[in-house]
């Protein structure tokens, strides 16, 4: 089994500008935030981003690398709006394509497919055709002769995917509930890279959880990097929840320029994955402290 491991400055190095780049996850939930901070510090531009939006697309779009977002929607989660996503879009900087999330699914699975759409109900009587007046309808060649939205495929450059556990090979697994779509985008996708939380043994993938947790497989992936809370501040169940307070910390950044430019240079701009985390757990211990001096429960602790 050929040895998959790499570094995240070849990954970075693989990509382009223009380039049309897939994130797995879904909203605020399992993102290669790593990745996509460390695109964030680079001089990559015009990317067009496919995601199930989270602070994925937030995140480079308030650091002026994308041209364009395909999504089924932009969210936090406990946060409904995506703030960087929502001042773009206000603002006109980027081009943006919301589709129908079912009509998303099969955008990627037409790519992974290898053929040139897929045919769905999904999106009729709805505004999306109007709106997107590129997409056309086939007529089902059958006796039913039903009209039918014909969902281009959603061709993907490279997709980046965070998983649980994965191997030396590219094998990758999922231990939360769910596993979203990133065997779609990994298929769709011409290259695929993959962060885990551990790099482990080929065998202890199939001791740790059922073989349909395994949903990457090694002939998906291209290259496989161990990053450890490298979804932050996503959430990695059953590694860990999302990151509330921080989630806020980061939402409070898009308040102005100045707010921005603070996070951006203690965070973003963090040169490794060790220097973000110290900058992270020493905002948590500042908190901590600033609330055990005042009598009150640290922002974020469990109830």
């Amino acid at each position: 089994m050929i040895d998959k491991r790499v570094s995240e400055d070849e990954i970075i190095g693989e990509l382009a500008d223009g380039m049309v780049i897939g994130v797995g996850g879904w909203g605020s939930r399992r993102k290669p935030m790593s990745l996509i901070r460390a695109i964030a510090r680079s001089s990559l531009k015009d990317l067009t981003i496919v995601s199930y939006g989270g602070p994925d697309v937030g995140l480079l779009c308030a650091a002026g690398k994308v041209r364009k977002v395909v999504s089924g929607f932009v969210s936090l989660d406990s946060i409904p709006l995506e703030p960087f996503y929502r001042q773009a879009r206000q603002n006109g900087t980027i081009q943006a394509a919301e589709w129908d999330e079912g009509m998303l699914l099969l955008g990627l699975q037409a790519a992974g497919w290898r053929v040139p759409f897929l045919p769905t109900r999904a999106g009729l009587g709805s505004d999306i055709p109007r709106l997107m007046p590129d997409l056309q309808t086939v007529t089902s060649p059958y006796d039913d002769g039903e009209t039918l939205l014909a969902v281009p495929a959603l061709d993907l450059d490279v997709a980046l995917i965070h998983m649980n556990r994965a191997d030396q090979g590219g094998n990758g697994q999922y231990l939360g509930p769910d596993p979203y779509f990133d065997d779609l985008f990994a298929m769709a996708a011409t290259t695929c890279f993959m962060t885990c939380e551990r790099l482990v043994p080929t065998e202890e993938l199939a001791a740790a959880a059922r073989p349909e947790t395994i949903i990457i497989n090694r002939l998906m992936t291209t290259g496989v990097l161990e990053v450890g809370r490298g979804a932050h501040f996503t959430t990695c169940a059953p590694d860990y929840a999302r990151d509330e307070a921080f989630q806020r910390v980061y939402n409070a950044a898009s308040k102005s320029d100045a707010s921005w430019q603070a996070f951006k240079d203690r965070y973003v701009d963090a040169p490794t994955q060790a220097d973000y985390l110290r900058a992270v757990d020493e905002l948590a211990a500042s908190s901590a402290a600033d609330s055990a001096s005042n009598g009150t429960r640290p922002e974020g602790a469990a109830k």
